[in-house]
């Protein structure tokens, strides 16, 4: 079947971070909200309908994952990343931040440095600083070509670090690694004995002509020293079921981990995650296939827009994920100036790209999984205000 991404669907009263938190965030409850990295897009059809029947039940009591569930994402990941996931190497965590937060809690110590490379979603600096730990900036170069990692950088910062947590694609970049990148990180961090962290949440999001590579499929050594983040949540959006996985072939390591997770009773989760999550990855490959069409167009429509009407506004397409992160430097605004402008004149929720690091100061994230007419409204506000 074909599936309607035009359709336009009101989440406002709906405990929506997205829509109904706009006055908290931007001073404005009026902004068009393209910020929080969930879709404006109703979840698959077939998805819907295993929660529902599941719900029907009236008992929703304590629940396990069973054989066909962990199955079910290693048939994912061999049949689109040809990746061979054992089912031993699989852990349930409630949420993908929720799960490498708990990874810089079970495998380091306060006042250990653990190596990021912003800009970078906001969820990667708190890990490490809320807990104690020393945020070490391996901060991406933009070389004209688009975002780069600092390989000299990260070889002098990984001998006194015990952790590096990968953002693979990135998020906001839009980077889509290549094997020869992630081979360089990945040597770099066994070298020095740091451990790889690969929060792959976005990895299903990439867009055509480009192919992601798990860290772990690297090679043996590689996969001993990483633990790797995978959920359908960014894919079929069902951010709002805290369901993820820990993927770690190191049984040492597995071991450490699930202990800790089941330390903090976070090992059930809930059963729509279980099972919403399941569908997804037994039923989800042509709904994907649409959906990454139509976010390419999103990006190709900004992308001629801001090249014909707003050339001081500087971005890469990105490689993955269906966020664009643009550059407002160009027009001489200070940090909050741009700030101003956006929210309170465009009347624009974007997320703000300081947010990320320092390195995003004068930046904006914004979210393109929408319906093309949210885009042509956000582009004509734009227009209105930065022409």
């Amino acid at each position: 079947m074909r599936y309607d991404f035009d359709k336009i669907i009101n989440r406002a009263d709906t405990n929506c971070v997205k829509y109904d938190l706009r006055k908290q965030v931007f001073g404005n409850p009026d902004v068009l909200p393209m910020w929080v990295a969930d879709m404006d897009f109703e979840t698959p059809d077939f998805v819907r309908e295993a929660v529902i029947k599941r719900a029907e039940h009236p008992v929703y009591g304590y629940h396990f994952k069973d054989e066909a569930y962990f199955q079910s994402i290693a048939g994912w990941l061999k049949r689109r990343h040809n990746w061979e996931v054992k089912q031993e190497w699989m852990s349930f965590t409630p949420g993908v931040v929720c799960g490498f937060t708990m990874a810089v809690m079970a495998f380091t110590e306060p006042g250990d440095e653990i190596i990021i490379q912003p800009p970078v979603y906001p969820p990667f600096h708190h890990a490490v600083s809320s807990h104690g730990r020393k945020l070490v900036y391996n901060t991406l170069v933009d070389r004209g070509e688009g975002y780069e990692i600092n390989f000299d950088q990260l070889a002098e910062q990984a001998k006194t670090a015990k952790m590096l947590i990968l953002c693979n694609p990135h998020n906001p970049v839009g980077r889509c690694w290549t094997r020869n990148e992630l081979l360089l990180l990945g040597e770099i961090c066994l070298k020095n004995n740091v451990l790889v962290i690969s929060d792959e949440i976005h990895c299903d999001l990439v867009l055509p002509g480009y192919k992601h590579t798990p860290f772990a499929t690297l090679g043996h050594q590689y996969a001993m020293n990483s633990i790797t983040f995978h959920a359908a949540s960014k894919t079929f959006n069902l951010a709002g079921l805290a369901t993820s996985t820990a993927i770690i072939p190191n049984e040492s390591l597995r071991k450490t981990y699930v202990a800790y997770v089941e330390d903090m009773e976070a090992h059930l989760g809930n059963i729509f995650g279980k099972v919403s999550t399941q569908v997804a990855m037994e039923k989800g490959d042509e709904w994907l296939a649409q959906l990454l069409d139509y976010v390419q167009g999103n990006i190709d429509y900004v992308s001629d827009f801001l090249t014909n009407n707003l050339p001081k506004v500087n971005f890469h397409k990105p490689q993955a994920t269906y966020m664009m992160w643009l550059d407002f430097n160009g027009y001489g605004f200070s940090e909050e100036e741009l700030w101003q402008k956006m929210t309170l004149e465009a009347n624009l929720g974007f997320n703000r790209g300081k947010d990320f690091g320092e390195a995003g100061s004068g930046f904006f994230r914004i979210n393109l999984a929408c319906p093309r007419a949210t885009v042509e409204e956000a582009m004509r506000r734009l227009k209105a205000v930065f022409d």
